[in-house]
């Protein structure tokens, strides 16, 4: 059965197709970032899917891109930040090497300026981040093999320190 050498998860804008394109460039292996997967599927952004469709049917569009991109890909893959809401998505997780790349509200709000691109935080935005990080939290770190923070780190440190949380040699 081929799986991922390396699964990224972590809220939008942490920097995970970043880190993780370093990170395959780094292993001398492909990079795959389910977000990718759905927008070339749907032919349509992601915040149109949640506008036209509402977020339980992008949920379902997501299972099906994780669950696929598990089954199909060996190199790094990357995860939307809502991924891991999902129980079956979660268990299909377990025995993968998974890297959980956190951050702080701030470092969020520089990054991602937290704008309305991104659906789920169209209104309130910093307390919008706050309250998805309060429900997903414990189940990124529930999932994951190591947990690398990025606050304050360029995506060079950062995926140093992910091939050395998981203990892996370069290409």
């Amino acid at each position: 059965m081929t799986r991922p050498q390396v699964v990224l998860v972590g809220p939008m804008g942490v920097g995970k197709s970043t880190v993780g394109q370093l990170l395959a460039e780094r292993l001398g292996v492909g990079y795959r970032d389910t977000d990718d997967d759905i927008v070339a599927e749907q032919g349509r952004t992601i915040a149109e899917i949640f506008v036209d469709e509402g977020e339980p049917v992008f949920r379902a569009i997501e299972k099906a891109a994780v669950r696929t991109a598990l089954a199909e890909h060996d190199g790094v893959l990357a995860l939307g930040g809502g991924s891991i809401l999902d129980e079956d998505t979660r268990a299909l997780l377990t025995g993968q090497r998974v890297v959980y790349l956190s951050m702080d509200v701030e470092e969020a709000v520089q990054r991602t300026g937290l704008n309305a691109a991104r659906p789920l935080l169209a209104v309130n935005p910093r307390k919008q981040w706050r309250e998805l990080m309060e429900a997903r939290r414990h189940l990124y770190e529930g999932i994951a093999t190591a947990v690398v923070a990025t606050d304050g780190r360029t995506p060079e440190e950062v995926t140093q320190a992910a091939l050395d949380a998981l203990e892996l040699k370069e290409a």
